[in-house]
């Protein structure tokens, strides 16, 4: 499946209050409501009666987008079967394009070819993150732990 435009940037001042008032709502609502219903109905404010009813599963998805909004960052919702561009993935990581290309080649993270284009798996390029993200702590607190040892700290 492949994926549209992937938006970075992060939200508007109105947007994160919105959110945050928003989170508040559906956190309330989900803590007093914790085995259900499997359903939910939503009333819209603009039309007079008008409801609807969404999965609790995406009430809890919303709930999620909306804590990350409220805290200033961009939100995108990706299935989890997705399919990136060589430049989404890259941004998703924060590095190069070249070099998410050598990540690829080097077989650290799934691709396929569609053509001459490389289509990336979004599960193997999230565990690869999720990986990467654990060495870095990890080395990060040796070098802590040195400074702490040589006292430069």
């Amino acid at each position: 499946m492949s994926v549209g435009a992937m938006s970075t940037e992060p939200p508007s001042a109105h947007v994160v209050e919105l959110a945050a008032h928003a989170l508040e709502r559906i956190r309330s609502y989900l803590r007093d409501h914790p085995e259900g219903p499997a359903d939910v109905r939503v009333q819209v404010r603009d039309e007079p009666g008008a409801e609807l009813t969404v999965p609790r599963e995406a009430v809890v998805l919303l709930a999620r987008a909306l804590s990350h909004l409220a805290d200033g960052h961009a939100v995108t919702v990706l299935p989890a079967d997705a399919e990136l561009t060589t430049q989404q993935a890259a941004d998703l990581l924060h590095v190069s394009r070249p070099f998410l290309i050598r990540l690829l080649e080097s077989g650290e993270i799934r691709y396929r070819k569609v053509g001459s284009h490389r289509r990336v798996d979004l599960q193997s390029l999230l565990d690869y993150r999720r990986v990467d993200d654990a060495r870095t702590l990890r080395a990060a607190n040796e070098l802590s732990a040195l400074d702490e040892e040589l006292g430069v700290i």
